[in-house]
């Protein structure tokens, strides 16, 4: 009699990966994952101890890719902002983990490679020590925000962007003057969230870092 085959931890992410790639976070289960592998889910239960540890385990492979092609260049706004376009590029590639990480964040070695530069960059910044951590929370949150609004984007098929800009034409262009003066006042002019991210979320971003530099002594 033949034996259910052992999967290695790797390959069950790497099918996490691609379930989650068409589901997010909340649809996701264990007991879905060991149907695709064809197991059943206490086998997995012997690599990740709940559902959260794997999703953990999933979203700190992105960070581990995503820092293997990082290299610190520059001062420490350079090198934040390199970081953070870095995470966003791989995060664009599955839009659905950076929810997860942004939900779940992660405490494996690409967690930590992150926190460590951006915790080098900080301190070389000038700021005094024991405000390092504080900003470096700032920056984790607002990148986590940012990357997991663009998931909401990313992940919406062809076919709802269409509805949604109807739907948003129809509620910006067609704004009653009277109700919404302001509205009807910049109609033509307000985009929709979906235009120019890039854009955005580097003027956020580089907003959030020139407000640290004038806390600088």
């Amino acid at each position: 009699m033949t034996g259910r085959r052992r999967w290695s931890t790797e390959e069950i992410l790497d099918t996490a990966a691609e379930l989650l790639r068409t589901s997010d976070a909340e649809a996701f289960s264990v007991r879905k994952l060991a149907a695709v592998l064809g197991t059943d889910s206490s086998s997995l239960y012997r690599h990740f101890r709940n559902k959260t540890e794997l999703l953990r385990a999933v979203a700190d492979r992105i960070l581990l890719a995503a820092m293997d092609g990082y290299r610190p260049e520059g001062d420490w706004k350079q090198r934040v902002t390199a970081l953070a376009l870095c995470l966003r590029e791989a995060f664009g590639e599955q839009p659905q983990l950076a929810a997860v990480w942004g939900r779940y964040a992660s405490g494996g070695t690409g967690s930590r490679l992150v926190m460590e530069e951006l915790l080098q960059a900080l301190r070389s910044s000038g700021l005094p020590d024991e405000e390092v951590p504080v900003r470096y929370h700032r920056i984790a949150i607002l990148l986590a925000a940012l990357l997991a609004s663009e998931a909401g984007i990313g992940t919406i098929t062809p076919k709802e962007y269409e509805q949604g800009m109807e739907q948003f034409r129809v509620a910006v262009l067609g704004a009653d003057p009277e109700r919404f003066p302001a509205l009807a006042h910049f109609a033509r002019d307000v985009r929709p969230l979906g235009a120019d991210r890039r854009t955005a979320f580097e003027e956020i971003l580089a907003a959030h870092l020139a407000h640290i530099e004038a806390q600088i002594p």
